[in-house]
């Protein structure tokens, strides 16, 4: 099955990036990085980035709320 949202592919494998107010997000192995994030885990399936950010992420505050 081809997705036109490879946010939306269920067997595809996705970055787990970070930026610089320590927040966290799964990202397309086939698309472009954006600016200002960093890669913290190597290409993953959707459930193994979800486990991950499971266990490393414990708050969905955005960072300039959480003063």
């Amino acid at each position: 099955m081809e997705f036109s949202n490879p946010f939306d592919n269920t067997e595809g494998q996705f970055y787990i990036l970070q930026n610089g107010q320590q927040q966290f997000s799964m990202w397309p192995e086939q698309c472009a990085l954006p600016e200002g994030w960093q890669v913290v885990c190597a290409p993953a399936s959707l459930q193994q980035c979800t486990d991950w950010l499971t266990q490393h992420w414990q708050t969905l505050t955005p960072a300039h709320h959480a003063q």
